[in-house]
C-alpha cells in the first residue's frame, strides 16, 4: 500500500482527481468506480473543473458505483441516484453510468446482475473509496465477508449515526444497502483510498497496521498488489504506525 500524506482535504482531492484524469488521458475508454458521501466530493469538483477547464474528456469512459440504500426511490434527495447525478453526472456526459436499483422487487437478482455486469465492462481501472470510522469500504460494515461480492448488507449503527445528518432524523435512514462487496472491490486494477479528517485517524492508524481481520473491512485491502492511500494530515495524525507502508 503507497501511503500519500497531504496538507489538507483541499489537497487530497486535487491528488485524487490527478490520478484520475491522468488514467482517462491514458485510457479513454477506461472503468471508474465512484463512491459517495461527504469524502470524494472535492475530488468530483476537481474532476469537473479539468473538464471544463483542460477538455478532459469523459465521452468513452464508463462508472461503476459502490452501492445504493435499499427502498429509496432514485429521485430521492438522499439516494445515491440523486448524489451522482447532482455532483458529476449532470456536469460531465460519460459513456455509461451504473448505479445499484435498490428499489429492486428481487434483490438477490439484482445484486447477481450488478455483479455479471462489473465483470462484463469492468472491472474498474481505477476504484475510488473513501472508508469509515469503523473500517466500511463501500457499505461493506465490521464482519462482511472479504470474499462476498454485490449483496445486500444491513447498515451498522454507527454508520446510520454518521449519515443520520443528511436525513430529517435517525429512523429515516435506511437499515440496508445494496453494496458491492469487497471481493467486487477487489477485483479492481488499481484502488484510490480517500481519508480526510481528524475523525478518520483512529481508522487510519488501525488500517496501517496492517492486520487484516473481517472486523475491519479496510484490512481486505491488504490484498490487493496496487492500493494508494491518499490522507490528510488530520487524518494521519503523529503517532500513525508506518512500517505497512
Amino acid at each position: 500500500m503507497e501511503v500519500i500524506v497531504v496538507k489538507n482535504y483541499e489537497e487530497m482531492s486535487r491528488k485524487a482527481a490527478s490520478i484520475i484524469e491522468e488514467k482517462v488521458n491514458a485510457d479513454p475508454e477506461c472503468v471508474l468506480g465512484l463512491a459517495t458521501g461527504g469524502t470524494p466530493l472535492g475530488t468530483y469538483e476537481q474532476l469537473i473543473e479539468g473538464h471544463r477547464s483542460r477538455g478532459i474528456d469523459y465521452s468513452g469512459v464508463t462508472t461503476f458505483n459502490l452501492d445504493e440504500y435499499v427502498g429509496l426511490p432514485r429521485d430521492h434527495s438522499q439516494s445515491y441516484h440523486t448524489f451522482m447525478q447532482e455532483q458529476l453526472f449532470s456536469h460531465i456526459p460519460f459513456l455509461n453510468t451504473y448505479i445499484p436499483n435498490g428499489e429492486a422487487e428481487d434483490l438477490d437478482k439484482e445484486c447477481r446482475e450488478y455483479e455479471a455486469l462489473l465483470d462484463k465492462e469492468g472491472p474498474a481501472n481505477i476504484q475510488l473509496l473513501g472508508i469509515g470510522s469503523n473500517g466500511h469500504i463501500g457499505f461493506n460494515e465490521p464482519g462482511a465477508s472479504f470474499e462476498a461480492g454485490t449483496h445486500v448488507e444491513e447498515l451498522d449503527q454507527v454508520t446510520r449515526e454518521a449519515n443520520a445528518r443528511f436525513f430529517p432524523s435517525l429512523e429515516a435512514v435506511p437499515t440496508e444497502a445494496v453494496t458491492m462487496g469487497i471481493a467486487s472491490i477487489l477485483k479492481s486494477e488499481e484502488i484510490l483510498l480517500l481519508a480526510s479528517g481528524a475523525n478518520k485517524q483512529e481508522a487510519i492508524r488501525r488500517l496501517l497496521k496492517g492486520e487484516m481481520e473481517e472486523m475491519f473491512p479496510a484490512s481486505a485491502l491488504y490484498n490487493h498488489k496496487h492500493v494508494t492511500l491518499i490522507v490528510d494530515e488530520e487524518a494521519y495524525g503523529k503517532d500513525v504506525d508506518t512500517s505497512a507502508e
